[in-house]
């Protein structure tokens, strides 16, 4: 009996291998899309290193906060905010969407961007700075569009349109019973 298991494990052996070098050998790779490039090792590092390697927080000045363009990178879709008297500024949500992509939901003090941050959300409005300092952006939803109005036609015109309804008449009744007769149900 050992024996037959020892020939079986050798033989299934034998199989995987030839199986394993028969696909490496004989299956030929796709070849790689037409748009894809090679990675490069001349590439220099693309961001910023010094967050790499734990430096002290870089002036909202050198990030570019203050650049006019700053606030067409951002679009605020929606905001959930908490009313005033509750629990003030420090809570809520934004949906921005950041340089044209899909929107997504940021808590108060959550990272946007490199060095900002999301710092108050209130009823119609969010504003975006540096996590320790003055606000760089303020996104305002745009306002409401004007209620529809407009007037309903003369009451005395939708009466004139309805279709005269003919008066009931009593059904005459058997005299000793207290209702109607009743027609026969047809059970099958």
């Amino acid at each position: 009996m050992p024996a037959r298991i020892a020939a079986f494990v050798v033989w299934a052996a034998v199989a995987a291998c030839i199986a394993f070098w028969g696909l490496r050998i004989l299956v030929t790779p796709r070849p790689a899309p037409s748009q894809t490039q090679p990675v490069s090792s001349t590439d220099s590092l693309r961001g910023d290193v010094t967050r790499l390697f734990a430096a002290g927080a870089v002036p909202a000045a050198a990030t570019g906060a203050t650049e006019p363009g700053l606030a067409s990178r951002f679009k605020l879709i929606g905001v959930m905010a908490p009313k005033e008297g509750e629990r003030g500024r420090e809570q809520g949500i934004a949906l921005i969407a950041v340089d044209e992509k899909p929107p997504r939901a940021y808590r108060v003090g959550a990272r946007i961007d490199n060095a900002l941050v999301l710092q108050s959300v209130a009823r119609r409005s969010a504003t975006i700075g540096p996590s320790q300092g003055a606000p760089a952006v303020q996104l305002d939803l745009p306002p409401l569009p004007a209620p529809a109005t407009g007037s309903l036609p003369p009451a005395a015109g939708l009466l004139q349109a309805a279709p005269a309804v003919e008066p009931i008449t009593a059904v005459p009744s058997i005299p000793g019973s207290a209702s109607p007769p009743r027609a026969p149900i047809n059970r099958q």
